[in-house]
């Protein structure tokens, strides 16, 4: 596919009118309307209206390249008019705009996004523009376009091996550049992106490149557009570099920037003040990144990658925790435990309403999780597999029971998903790598969501029955301790509360603890479901108290969140200690575990009972011997406190 099979001579306009901006949109989309790649011609001019209202299109030099990706388009197109008087379109010089390029973008697709990023890199050869507004027919405008696009990007059949937009070769057009010693490691990097990855991210990657070319400097730029970030940067490059621009309108991850000099700016700068940019690098501040994934390591580990894979899932599922735990925790106070103990936290409206809506949020937890941990091994691609494989996990879905119900492979299930959607896409994608360039564009909207979901699916079927086998083995063990060893069956209870938080283990002893409820007379508590309730709680206020008290055991980050699970755990929310034990396990956990151990042992001593399968302080007020829960809820904490602050390593 080449930039003059996204055009037609009809869709060309050479020599027209428009007496302003909203005119010149209006005759654009008039001439994409010719193509028969846009359904719905008012939702596609509100998408461009959209666009310009992020910022301007408009570039120097008389240019302007409306875009914008919709559902409405069906097949990426190209429109093309040059009016006879400019307008003002918000160029940055200020100049009016005659050469106009609207480009159609579906919401789907690679292929077309590569060819729209060698417009973008001929747009910036003064030549080219030249000789596009001296055309005097539409077929000499094509003839322009394809002549340029041969000259510097090859033919059609070379365009795999050729270099990204973002390393080509100048053109004969170009001023001769100073000398760039071939072999060094660029001096200067950059990354550019902008809202929709379509035009500006490119013309900024060569508009910089080019420049330093002419300056003699060496500089290499990443482009992270609508099909996934091109021309990466490598952890070799970026630790041998002299400075690093960031020209991006949108989120780009600087993790891996750490201790660098960066300099950050709209990537509207990067096209109009190249040069500037490239001196000022050097001497920009040096930035130091504050997340889980602040390390750059040169020649990660396996282990390593495993673990930045997992922090991706567990920083995005985050939100999900703390919003949905606090909400939650609301509808419990706001509840009237007396209407109906086995239905506390939804018996009044404003409760329900409340539970209602951070259960919805805690329901995407482990998806979100599983997504993220997929996307960060094979980028887009990966998430929706890896988001439907967390959501498989949780519904437990089997070969014999396909709509799930029967088991649930909880927080372990979500993080098996995660990384076998992650490198299932990572598989498929150097597979189809070989496939015939004509089917480049199926990629993504195809043959990515399709066998990826299909293959998925069967693995989690796979896994949750086993998942199931273990669940029923641990439940049938806690009903055979019987009621001969009752403070071994809290330590046991409680214990397995934190081992997984949310997980199989955790679920087993849940259910073990509900079912005795139903087995008590009216208003009368379980001393099993009072251990299991102590047993979750303890977790989240260990951190808490441990990031309190033992503040250099954690990051900066983790400070703020451990605030957080004084009131999750509290509330008996005890996925508020998933990310701690997600990032370190090795220490997290057992030091979680003989908390949880103890606080259910003296629980069960205590002669503690609880009528309600979950409330955690507010459901105080109804139990038996209160004042024995709290002592064995404190020292339990204070336990798995002590235990973190010996176990965990200090953090530089």
């Amino acid at each position: 596919m080449r930039i003059i099979d996204l055009l037609s001579p009809e869709k060309i306009a050479l020599g027209a009118s428009a007496a302003d901006k909203a005119g010149a949109i209006e005759l654009l989309v008039d001439l994409q309307m010719k193509s028969g790649s846009i359904t719905d011609r008012e939702a596609y001019k509100k998408a461009i209206l959209a666009r310009e209202g992020q910022s301007s299109t408009a570039i120097e030099s008389g240019i302007a390249v409306p875009h914008a990706k919709s559902d409405c388009v069906k097949a990426p197109s190209l429109a093309a008019c040059i009016l006879k008087e400019g307008v003002d379109y918000g160029a940055m010089d200020g100049k009016p705009s005659n050469l106009f390029f609207m480009i159609a973008a579906p919401m789907d697709g690679e292929l077309h996004l590569r060819i729209l990023s060698h417009l973008m890199v001929l747009m910036m050869d003064s030549d080219f523009t030249r000789e596009l507004r001296a055309a005097s027919d539409a077929k000499t405008f094509m003839d322009v376009i394809d002549r340029y696009e041969s000259a510097k990007f090859g033919a059609e059949e070379e365009e795999q091996s050729a270099p990204s937009p973002a390393q080509s070769a100048p053109t004969a057009s170009e001023a001769s550049p100073a000398p760039v010693q071939e072999n060094a490691l660029p001096r200067i990097l950059a990354v550019t992106a902008c809202p929709t990855g379509i035009a500006h991210t490119y013309m900024a990657a060569e508009a910089l490149e080019k420049k330093g070319r002419e300056l003699g400097i060496s500089v290499k730029a990443e482009t992270q557009g609508s099909g996934g970030a091109k021309n990466i940067l490598t952890a070799e490059e970026i630790a041998a570099c002299d400075g690093i621009i960031i020209a991006a309108d949108k989120e780009v991850d600087l993790a891996r920037f750490d201790g660098k000099h960066v300099l950050r700016v709209p990537v509207s700068d990067g096209i109009h003040k190249c040069e500037e940019l490239i001196r000022k690098a050097p001497q920009a501040p040096i930035y130091h990144h504050t997340g889980a994934a602040a390390e750059t390591v040169l020649n990660e580990s396996f282990g390593r990658k495993l673990y930045k894979q997992l922090m991706n899932g567990v920083s995005h599922m985050l939100p999900f925790v703390i919003g949905g735990g606090i909400l939650i925790a609301l509808a419990f106070l706001l509840d009237d435990a007396s209407i109906d103990y086995a239905n506390f936290g939804t018996n009044t409206p404003v409760a329900a309403w409340f539970k209602n809506i951070g259960g919805v949020a805690f329901n995407f937890m482990l998806p979100i999780l599983a997504g993220f941990i997929a996307m960060s091994i094979a980028d887009r691609p990966a998430l929706m597999v890896g988001f439907v494989g967390g959501a498989l996990a949780v519904s437990g879905a089997t070969f014999t029971s396909p709509a799930g119900g029967a088991v649930s492979a909880g927080f372990l299930g979500a993080l098996i998903a995660g990384f076998a959607a992650g490198y299932l896409m990572l598989g498929m994608r150097k597979v189809c790598d070989k496939l015939p360039s004509a089917l480049e564009g199926l990629k993504p909207i195809l043959i990515y969501p399709v066998v990826g979901l299909l293959i998925i699916g069967l693995f989690m079927c796979l896994i949750n029955p086993i998942v199931g086998a273990i669940n029923t083995a641990l439940y049938s063990g806690l009903e055979a301790m019987g009621e001969g060893s009752k403070i071994i069956l809290g330590i046991v209870l409680a214990g397995m509360m934190a081992v997984d938080m949310g997980g199989p283990f955790n679920k087993a002893a849940y259910v073990f603890g509900t079912s005795t409820l139903a087995a008590m007379t009216a208003g009368q508590g379980s001393d099993i479901m009072a251990a299991v309730m102590v047993g979750g709680m303890v977790p989240p206020i260990a951190i808490a108290l441990a990031t309190t008290f033992f503040k250099n055991r954690f990051t900066a980050d983790e400070r703020k969140s451990g605030v957080v699970n004084y009131i999750m755990g509290l509330c008996f929310i005890t996925e508020g200690a998933i990310p701690f034990a997600a990032s370190d396990p090795l220490h997290v956990l057992p030091a979680c575990i003989v908390g949880s151990g103890v606080a259910g042992a003296l629980s069960m001593a205590f002669g503690c009972a609880l009528p309600a399968p979950h409330g955690g302080i507010f459901v105080f007020p109804v139990m038996t011997n209160v004042l024995g829960y709290i002592v064995a809820l404190v020292v339990g904490s204070l336990v798995g406190m002590v235990l973190l602050g010996v176990l965990k390593k200090k953090k530089a």
